[in-house]
């Protein structure tokens, strides 16, 4: 393996290493460089505009964290090998791999039905027939398949260094100081019992920040209502667009966008048709704008309009409340209707609703379990006084309404 290691300069962390050969085969590959021009935050930039950075930072950031992690572990006397070490750093590396153009905000947009971690898994196990195997343990790591359980918690649970690191991040480009979390001291005070990824008791409060900063960085950042609207918007204009394409329209797309615009993709032919897959992993934001760009020409005037919206940042108004949003809309696609004389399905492009939630801490999920003093240990819930219990526990759901300013 002739690629050496690298050290990045971070803005968020400073000087990172990778000095092990094979994370830098696979930073290398063309399929993890695709990630620099996915948007780690989707449409999150038309209102915070420092919010630029790709699912490229997140992974490298990631992979980071995940080294401190397992060095700390290491030094508690938690062994684990040295394959075990790099196999962990490229599960979290490789873990965002699936994500298509502006990651969750057309997560089920162009391929129906296929969430990006039931994609990321069969990148992999297509990275791995390339690379000679190199990624069999790291794959068991990915897929919860490997012995040693805390190393699928460090990459995936309720207390990973996914989270770790996107609220840290997302929070430095976008300026919302909510996000920050202590995660050198919650990595320092990571400890493993009974195969099971656990925080020391001292370091109760720092994880209960992290909780909050996840809390207030969806309803401030990730679940804006001016950023929903936006979400919505670009998810319009590829359902007219895969509309368009059903009903026989010859549409300008990039040649991969124009493959998955005019074919009805399942899980079973990314399994069965390998290439399939090759041509979902040249897909990236690039793809999307390009086409939109034409598109805001098209002679089909629904979505003409809606593209031209977002050129121009002239977005949904978006009310986001836990009120009914039912007699809004009515309303609402009656004053478009009287106005544009839409059909009642075009009008759906201009006025929709739906519902959104966030857990704080879900109590159903793989919980986040505290070393105590005593030798014992409990959720983190349990914890007297502690701020995580189950009324905040809940979830919390609310309406939202975008609509088109009549």
């Amino acid at each position: 393996m002739s690629i050496s290691g690298k050290i990045i300069n971070d803005p968020v962390y400073g000087f990172i290493r990778f000095p092990e050969p094979e994370l830098m085969v696979v930073v290398e590959h063309p399929w993890f460089q695709r990630l620099r021009h996915i948007k780690q935050m989707g449409m999150a930039h038309l209102v915070y505009p420092g919010a630029t950075h790709t699912r490229f930072h997140h992974s490298l950031g990631a992979c980071h964290l995940m080294g401190k992690a397992l060095d700390e572990l290491k030094l508690k006397d938690i062994a684990h090998s040295k394959e075990e070490y790099i196999s962990a750093r490229l599960a979290i590396l490789l873990h965002d791999i699936g994500h298509g153009p502006f990651s969750h905000a057309l997560e089920h947009s162009l391929v129906e039905g296929v969430n990006h971690e039931t994609l990321s898994s069969l990148i992999i196990q297509r990275l791995n027939v390339q690379l000679n195997g190199l990624l069999n343990t790291a794959l068991q790591v990915f897929d919860h398949a490997y012995p040693r359980q805390y190393l699928h918690q460090l990459v995936s649970s309720q207390l990973d260094v996914d989270r770790m690191d996107y609220l840290n991040r997302d929070s430095f480009y976008t300026g919302v100081s909510e996000g920050v979390i202590g995660y050198d001291r919650i990595l320092q005070m990571l400890t493993v019992k009974n195969n099971e990824l656990m925080v020391e008791e001292k370091a109760v409060q720092s994880v209960e920040k992290f909780i909050i900063a996840r809390r207030l960085m969806y309803w401030q950042v990730y679940l804006h209502k001016t950023v929903l609207g936006a979400e919505q918007l670009l998810v319009n204009i590829l359902k007219r667009a895969k509309e368009l394409a059903k009903a026989g329209y010859a549409l300008f797309a990039t040649p991969a966008l124009h493959y998955f615009l005019y074919r009805q993709l399942s899980l079973n032919d990314f399994i069965t048709t390998p290439s399939n897959l090759d041509l979902f992993c040249t897909l990236d934001d690039s793809d999307i704008w390009a086409s939109i760009k034409v598109w805001a020409t098209q002679d089909d005037v629904i979505l003409s309009r809606l593209c031209s919206m977002i050129m121009e940042r002239n977005l949904y108004k978006t009310i986001l409340t836990s009120e009914s949003v039912e007699n809004l809309e009515e309303e609402k696609r009656k004053k478009l209707k009287n106005k544009w004389g839409y059909t009642d399905h075009e009008l759906n492009y201009f006025v929709c609703s739906g519902s959104t939630s966030n857990h704080t801490y879900n109590m159903q999920d793989e919980k986040i379990t505290i070393a105590l003093k005593n030798g014992n240990s409990c959720d983190i819930s349990q914890i007297d006084n502690t701020l995580i219990n189950q009324t905040l526990a809940r979830p919390v759901h609310k309406n939202y309404i975008c609509y088109v300013h009549s």
